[in-house]
């Protein structure tokens, strides 16, 4: 089959509902959420959890995961406390030194796979048959293609990369590198939104065809709470984060604070969508040309870049100019480790209501040898083609 433009349009209107549960900032609805994971391992042929924890962040979700696993608690104060708090199957031991050593009868055997993985399968399977493979196509088009970037790309994917690296950073050998294992075991609840909506959106184009069926559970945590694992015996679930700060263009970023925060504490600072260390995030503010030539990591001297001003960095690093004329003024300074820093000042041909006229700088290839042939690149064309009859 092939979608008509009515039902593109349907399907476009579920994903922006999807898309809205992805990105919500609102406590989690404990209540509809633990009611979703009981239904989504029935559906799944296994015994409810006995147990559900409810915890404040994934980065505790990943470590609980691995102390009910058997893992050892160590390093922070924190660690003690969530492994007290789980009160596994009621045998509570105390928080004092003499008492830290391994958990309490681990059980925990992850069943992702039962749970999520076979379900998704089989209901692709369906929707497949059902739809015919261009009929699903065009509906996984419409219903999830924009969401999936705005979420999994530039959110979920990002927290899980600054996840691991923060785990392993944070905690000792054992515990952090079997806590990093856990985030495999990781379902995404509210971030599954974007691969949920394609199954809603062909479930109402062919209503009675059972197309979501066996992801209802699913769906229902997805709606009401963040990450999640699913353990043979227990269960746990994360809160949603409680700010989520993104650019125009939907990529995680804040420059006066963290871009995710989650209730627990656990924040991910991020600058124009890269995960930046805690540690960088605090020097922002006095940030100082020298200190931003000193940073041997290239990627992380453009966030400083990129936050300080290139143009002041110019100024008070000391680049030279390379070439002038009547576009511009062409710029270049050498970075250690990384490609020169090239750049065009240009004065805007209109000026601004108070008869001044205001200043730009483009960055440019660092070939570039030529103030307009500079200019002339940032439209696209060679500096021979570059020959504009009015400038506005």
């Amino acid at each position: 089959m092939r979608l008509t433009d009515e039902q593109e349009t349907a399907a476009a209107a579920v994903e922006d509902q999807w898309l809205a549960a992805a990105l919500e900032t609102a406590p989690a609805d404990r209540a509809a959420a633990e009611a979703g994971v009981r239904s989504a391992y029935r559906q799944a042929g296994l015994p409810e959890p006995e147990r559900v924890f409810w915890l404040g962040s994934p980065r505790a979700g990943a470590v609980a995961a691995a102390l009910l696993g058997g893992a050892a608690p160590e390093g922070p104060d924190w660690i003690f406390r969530l492994r007290d708090s789980l009160a596994l199957s009621g045998s509570r031991s105390s928080a004092s030194s003499e008492a830290r050593g391994s958990v309490a009868a681990p059980g925990w055997v992850s069943v992702r796979r039962q749970v999520r993985t076979e379900p998704w399968a089989a209901a692709r399977e369906r929707a497949a048959g059902v739809l015919g493979p261009e009929g699903w196509a065009q509906l996984g088009a419409a219903a999830g293609r924009r969401s999936w970037g705005l979420v999994m790309d530039r959110v979920a994917g990002r927290l899980r990369l600054r996840l691991g690296e923060d785990l392993l950073a944070e905690l000792p050998g054992g515990l952090g590198r079997a806590a990093r294992s856990r985030l495999l075991d990781a379902i995404y609840g509210q971030h599954d939104g974007v691969w949920l909506s394609t199954f809603e959106a062909a479930d109402k184009l062919r209503p009675g065809a059972g197309l979501m069926d066996g992801l209802g559970g699913l769906a229902a945590v997805a709606r009401h709470c963040g990450w999640w694992w699913a353990g043979s015996r227990w269960a746990i679930l994360t809160e949603r984060p409680s700010r989520l700060a993104r650019d125009n263009v939907g990529r995680l970023h804040r420059g006066e604070g963290p871009a995710m925060e989650f209730p627990d504490g656990y924040a991910l600072w991020a600058w124009r969508g890269m995960p930046i260390p805690t540690e960088l995030a605090a020097e922002l503010p006095s940030l100082t040309a020298e200190r931003i030539g000193a940073e041997s990591n290239a990627e992380l001297r453009r966030v400083m870049l990129e936050h300080f001003g290139y143009d002041r960095y110019l100024r008070e690093a000391g680049a030279r100019a390379m070439h002038q004329d009547e576009t511009g003024t062409l710029w270049f300074l050498a970075l250690p480790g990384d490609e020169p820093l090239v750049m065009v000042e240009v004065v805007n041909a209109t000026p601004e209501p108070d008869g001044t006229s205001r200043v730009y700088w483009l960055r440019v290839p660092p070939t570039t040898r030529t103030a307009r042939e500079g200019v002339a690149w940032t439209f696209g064309l060679t500096a021979d083609e570059y020959h504009p009859l009015v400038q506005t």
